[in-house]
């Protein structure tokens, strides 16, 4: 048990313009943890000051979810193995077709 509390870490998030209190299990993920709350404030500042007046902070919000999750999605996208899968199995099939 207080091996686990060692490796748990207490950290304060400035996203926006709120303060979130965070408990990270992993150490070496605080700057990941932190540079997602500064991506999150910049992109939501930035789609604040264009739709503040017409958006709700709801909206606003979900609008940055939205462009933060497509971001994630096209980097998925990149790292997809399946067409390379696909080739190295059909060769590793030639191969052995070519051995027997």
């Amino acid at each position: 048990m207080a091996e686990n509390s060692k490796e748990k870490l207490n950290i304060t998030l400035h996203v926006y313009d709120e303060e979130i209190p965070m408990v990270l299990h992993n150490r070496e993920d605080e700057e990941y943890y932190r540079a997602a709350a500064k991506l999150i404030t910049e992109r939501y500042g930035a789609y604040s000051q264009v739709y503040k007046a017409r958006k709700s902070d709801h909206t606003i919000a979900l609008m940055t979810l939205i462009e933060i999750a497509l971001r994630y999605e096209k980097e998925m996208a990149k790292n997809d193995t399946t067409p390379y899968d696909n080739i190295l199995s059909k060769l590793t099939s030639e191969i052995e077709d070519a051995l027997k």
